[in-house]
């Protein structure tokens, strides 16, 4: 977990990156960290089951990660939810066949990501994928 490896290869390799938790409102930490990731060219799929598959950025919007279709290929998993909701939320990334999972700052439930680990994911956790692209000097 946290292999500065890792979150480099992340970083560098993936093109798709599905946002789970996202909202709507541009004053939520997922709305501007999604937008510092299309800024550097990642394409942003939003997963809220609140956006009832609003089309977010030219993007349409899941309830769930398993809900994406399978020929959008999710390279990894950016977790915007709160502590008790992401046992959830590794089960739903574990079903979808997401190869990572990126736990967001500060969201509690640390065994999740050890879970998450356990399954043969790889994982960040309290990492911030926006602080991490700016100290990285990371451009796309």
């Amino acid at each position: 977990m946290n292999e500065p490896t890792l979150i480099d290869e992340l970083l560098s390799s993936s093109h798709t990156i599905a946002v789970v938790g996202y909202s709507a409102r541009p004053d939520r930490p997922s709305n501007s960290v999604s937008r510092t990731l299309r800024a550097h060219g990642y394409r942003v799929i939003p997963v809220n089951p609140q956006l009832r598959h609003a089309e977010i950025d030219g993007e349409r919007s899941y309830d769930r990660l398993a809900d994406i279709p399978k020929e959008i290929r999710v390279d990894f998993v950016d977790v915007f939810r709160r502590g008790e909701f992401l046992d959830g939320v590794v089960d739903d990334a574990l079903a979808a066949g997401v190869p990572a999972i990126w736990f967001q700052l500060d969201l509690g439930n640390e065994a999740a990501a050890t879970r998450a680990e356990s399954a043969g994911m790889r994982v960040v956790w309290d990492r911030c994928t926006a602080i991490e692209l700016r100290r990285r000097g990371r451009v796309r």
